[in-house]
């Protein structure tokens, strides 16, 4: 008995079953032999390579480091483009000052083309005419300093219509700006003129409204006509060629139904006043000024040659922003700068 124990052992040992033993114990067996392959499976899949959170940390910190010069750079290339605009600012001017220093230009010299007068920009011209103040457009309000007190006022910009038979005036009206005047000069002189279109009735009146300012454009004017151009006053402007105004968003919109016009715009005010659209603006410079009839007053030729930002403004405008660079990026270094531990 204790014989035929042994065996069996021995053979369970050594894998010698009987076949319906090992159909039994098959999958036991399977599971047996493929829980040996678990660990090496597992291994394999620790040994893939993963972040951890400090690793992400890091990844994260590398670029929080270089994002600190960040604004030391923008205030550097800031500061260089104020560079190169001084250097654009200082020759626009010089180029207005050499202009401006020209002789004047007879008007009679002038063409009427668009490249001539782009060519004629801050050239000095002389034109004669006859100013029709009843067509006359105020554009404000606008402020200026006198002896330190700042006053309201508008510039006044008046129709400069043809001489009837003189070759040396202008052949065409032209929009003369002819200066600044106070709020005080422009009311009373829009009362004078409402106050004279009531008191002409009757068929003066009539012939008045029927014969418009380019009548005056006659080569064989009447008796009349003559009569009536004696009593405007014939002027001679030096002035400069301008264009519209570039007016900035806070500047209201012009309202020519209530005669509102907050900045100059020349197509605009010329249909206004009655006259093409293409119509030549001028800003009046004459400094002959009669000192008993002291308005309006033409603007200055510095005020030309000036810009609403000088080059000594780009200049501290380019200090002001190096100095921001150089101070955001030392606060950078001394941000990455490892602080020392103390014994």
């Amino acid at each position: 008995m204790a014989a035929s124990i042994s065996k069996t052992l021995t053979n369970l040992r050594g894998g010698a079953l009987p076949s319906f033993t090992r159909n039994r114990f098959s999958p036991l067996l399977q599971l047996t032999s493929n829980s040996s392959s678990v660990p090496a499976i597992s291994s394999e899949v620790n040994s893939s390579p993963t972040f951890t959170p400090q690793s992400q940390e890091k990844h994260k910190g590398k670029w929080s480091k270089w994002l600190l010069f960040l604004p030391g750079a923008i205030s550097f290339g800031l500061g260089t483009w104020q560079i190169f605009r001084r250097q654009e600012k200082m020759k626009m001017l010089e180029y207005r000052q050499r202009r401006l220093g020209m002789e004047p230009v007879e008007w009679e010299n002038i063409s009427s083309s668009s490249e001539n007068l782009g060519s004629l920009e801050f050239r000095r011209v002389v034109c004669r005419g006859l100013f029709d103040e009843q067509r006359s457009i105020y554009v404000g309000p606008r402020s200026r300093s006198i002896s330190g007190v700042t006053e309201n006022g508008y510039y006044v910009i008046t129709p400069l219509i043809p001489i009837p038979g003189s070759p040396d005036s202008v052949q065409s009206p032209v929009l003369v700006n002819r200066g600044w005047v106070p709020r005080s000069w422009r009311d009373n002189t829009t009362g004078s003129q409402q106050n004279g279109k009531l008191s002409h009735t009757g068929p003066a009146s009539v012939q008045e409204s029927a014969s418009p300012w380019w009548k005056f454009w006659s080569k064989k004017p009447t008796r009349n006509e003559v009569s009536e151009a004696a009593a405007f006053k014939i002027v001679e402007v030096i002035g400069v060629i301008r264009g519209s105004e570039n007016p900035s968003i806070f500047v209201p919109a012009n309202d020519p139904s209530s005669s509102q016009w907050f900045y100059v715009d020349v197509p605009a005010i010329a249909s206004a006043s009655g006259l093409p659209e293409n119509t030549i603006y001028i800003e009046d410079i004459n400094e002959n000024i009669n000192p008993s009839n002291p308005y309006p007053v033409p603007k200055d030729v510095n005020t030309l040659i000036r810009s609403s930002v000088m080059p000594q403004d780009h200049l501290n405008y380019t200090l002001t922003w190096y100095s921001l660079s150089a101070a955001v990026t030392f606060m950078a270094f001394k941000r990455l700068k490892p602080s020392k531990i103390r014994g």
